[in-house]
């Protein structure tokens, strides 16, 4: 049976379009601590990066997506704090400044992603986070790359995180794509994104990420760099 076509390139943000950074929240939620009581700082901090672990580690288990307001919630009930979810948006968003010399897109992303589009295929972003929109589209926004990409969803606006199904379903269905062996999706984590992708019928790309803990999954394709799609596409379409 002949391959399909390509109609759409999905990519992950951390790892593939930009460089992986592994940084440390503590001076995010020191900063929230700071707003929420003073005199209490280092026991909140604590509290909150305690909160953050075991969000993160119920979300992975359950593919369930959550906000920034969720994890201030359950910290709020923990604490014993009202805390309005205004005070860690606005706590996460002033610390912007000092994330911008962290957060570095790779310099192929650009020519890429305007290659791509010139090959007539849709672009799209799909990536598993609890930051608001504002923090990730600040940097696409500032390196050009957000004009390049028709539909970019987070799932910090979803009801679940990759791999479950559903969040590549509303990215295919973002970009217009009803079946879903016309994409590929390309990202750094062999469950998140090789997994959750040919789960749903998609094709996948993998640029590894020797962080990232691996999964036995086999990917369509292996790329050690982003011009290195290219060919694959022009293969496949």
């Amino acid at each position: 049976m002949a391959t399909p076509a390509l109609d759409a390139v999905i990519f992950d943000w951390g790892g593939t379009l930009s460089e992986f950074a592994s940084l440390e929240l503590l001076d995010v939620w020191r900063a929230a601590a700071r707003h929420l009581a003073p005199h209490r700082e280092e026991e909140v901090t604590a509290h909150l990066l305690a909160v953050e672990e075991r969000f993160w580690a119920r979300t992975t288990a359950t593919q369930e997506s959550g906000t920034l307001s969720d994890l201030l919630a359950e910290a709020s009930a923990d604490l014993g704090l009202d805390v309005a979810e205004a005070v860690l948006e606005e706590a996460a968003l002033h610390h912007l400044d000092s994330w911008t010399p962290h957060i570095v897109h790779d310099p192929d992303a650009g020519p890429v992603l305007a290659a791509l589009r010139d090959r007539g295929l849709a672009i799209g972003l799909l990536s598993n986070t609890h930051w608001p929109r504002a923090f990730h589209e600040h940097f696409l926004e500032r390196d050009g790359l957000a004009e390049l990409i028709d539909a970019r969803l987070y799932s910090s606006e979803l009801s679940h995180l990759k791999p479950h199904p559903s969040v590549f379903h509303a990215a295919l269905g973002a970009l217009g794509v009803d079946d879903p062996g016309r994409a590929v999706f390309v990202g750094d984590r062999p469950y998140d994104d090789v997994f959750g992708a040919r789960s749903v019928g998609m094709r996948a790309v993998l640029r590894p990420n020797p962080a990232v803990p691996p999964h036995d999954v086999e990917p369509d394709a292996t790329i050690g760099s982003l011009p290195e799609l290219l060919a694959l596409v022009d293969a496949w379409t």
